[in-house]
């Protein structure tokens, strides 16, 4: 049976998981913190990490990506393509107006992730304006600190399964601010893994650091794709922590890392004077309502 480290029990990665593996039988090892997460794998705990990484709304998730890059060599071996839908969730018998409907002006703080509170912005203002935003761990952490502390005005965003795993109410349902909100998630691990689903394309995903001083070098290694007609879905800079001003590009490429055409992009990269990392070669899905049964 497969072991798989993820974030707690009611996160986002915990519904994407249960997604992608479908009904396969795997075990589920939650960690408090997405450094637990990574180290999990890298430690022999367990045998992949589930690690969200971009997000509709926000963008990338910068301190997994720096983890990924940084932190550990561990190869990418599935990516994922999973909706994020967040909820306004907590004592509902604490915010209840004379009427029966839920008074947000009595929430006096909200604590969820950084990322999903920030991808409610619209709504937090609109009704709960003057509520402190705490920052938690995952979504999940945040329904945790919710229920172990009732009484206070405080509530959570987070999952349904959040919210059913932590026995608290929907105060409001669907609070993010786009209907069109998705989390990429990626699966590190060491070894290929079999998926439940039907992949819709095979990724590449490199590391390019340029040389210093080198006039249009980013011009070239862009080149080095176009003319192969080899499609990059995303090329990202990140500081390399080394020096101010150098930046390595995380780039991915709609293609396998065996195919002739990219391997020979990635040997001229080389010779341009570019250091080369290749991160992972991998089947990519998207979630379908057709195939949501878990």
């Amino acid at each position: 049976m497969k072991r798989i480290a993820l974030l707690p029990s009611g996160s986002v990665s915990h519904e994407a998981v249960l997604y992608l593996m479908k009904n396969e039988p795997v075990e589920l090892i939650h960690h408090k913190l997405i450094s637990d997460v990574f180290m999990s794998t890298v430690e022999g705990k367990s045998d992949y990490s589930v690690i969200p990484i971009e997000n509709t709304i926000e963008g990338s998730v910068s301190l997994h990506m720096d983890w990924l890059v940084n932190e550990v060599d561990i190869p990418m071996q599935a990516e994922w393509i999973y909706p994020s839908i967040q909820n306004l969730i907590g004592d509902a018998s604490e915010f209840r107006a004379d009427d029966g409907t839920i008074d947000f002006s009595k929430i006096k703080r909200i604590y969820s992730h950084p990322v999903a509170t920030a991808q409610c912005r619209q709504f937090l203002a609109k009704f709960a304006p003057t509520a402190e935003l705490e920052s938690a761990g995952s979504t999940s952490e945040g329904a945790r600190i919710v229920k172990d502390n009732p009484g206070k005005g405080w509530a959570a965003i987070g999952t349904t399964l959040g919210a059913s795993t932590h026995g608290l109410d929907f105060l409001a349902e669907t609070i993010t601010d786009h209907d069109n909100n998705f989390t990429r998630f990626v699966l590190i691990g060491r070894e290929p893994i079999e998926v439940p689903h039907s992949p819709e394309h095979v990724k590449t995903s490199i590391l390019v650091t340029l040389p210093e001083d080198v006039p249009g070098a980013l011009h070239q290694v862009l080149s080095t794709f176009a003319w192969r007609r080899l499609n990059l879905s995303r090329i990202e800079s990140r500081p390399t922590k080394k020096k101010l001003g150098n930046y390595y590009f995380y780039i991915d490429v709609l293609a396998s890392a065996e195919s002739v055409l990219l391997t020979a992009a990635m040997a001229e990269i080389e010779a341009l004077g570019c250091q080369v990392r290749l991160l992972g070669s991998y089947p990519g899905f998207t979630y379908t309502t057709e195939k949501s049964e878990v």
